[in-house]
Order: structure tokens, then sequence, then C-alpha cells
């Protein structure tokens, strides 16, 4: 996991999104036009929650989001998804 230097502000926290599925489960290749949007990635920063709540998620934690969750940033060459955690659908 790189380290990045970008601290989000409020419950917003910063994922970076695990690579989309090469391969279905029967063995079959998925070519790059079919491939979805993944939805499961590894939490890199988070910030410090409002005044009413505290963020429960914590940098390292495998998270699964909605599909259209999320604003797209690009840093240092690598992609990367800010988001409120609200749209964090679970912890895996």
């Amino acid at each position: 996991m790189a380290k990045v230097n970008i601290k989000p502000l409020a419950d917003r926290v910063l994922i970076e999104p695990m690579a989309a599925e090469t391969k279905t489960a029967s063995g079959l290749y998925i070519p790059d036009t079919a491939k979805e949007k993944p939805q499961k990635g590894k939490v890199v920063a988070v910030g410090p929650g409002t005044k009413d709540d505290s963020v429960t998620v914590k940098v390292g934690d495998t998270v699964l989001y909605g599909k259209y969750a999320g604003t797209e940033l690009k840093l240092e060459g690598s992609d990367y998804l800010m988001m409120r955690e609200s749209d964090i659908l679970a912890i895996i």
C-alpha cells in the first residue's frame, strides 16, 4: 500500500480500487470492453469524522462500495476514489 500525501476532511474516505476481474468463475476471459467497474477497494486514508459521528472504517480495511459512488482521482500515477463513509456498503 502506497503512502499518499492527502488527508480527507470530515467523513470522507480515500479508497484504492482493486483490479477488475479478468476471468469468470468458469474460466472465460473477459474482454476490456465488457469489464465492469470494480466495487471493492482498500482504504488508504480516512478523515476525522464529523462532530456527531466518528468514522468506523480504518486504513487497510477492504470495503465494498456502490457502483457509481465517489469521485475519481489520479495521484502520482495511481487511481483513487474519494467518497463519503455513507457510500461504503460493507467492510470485508
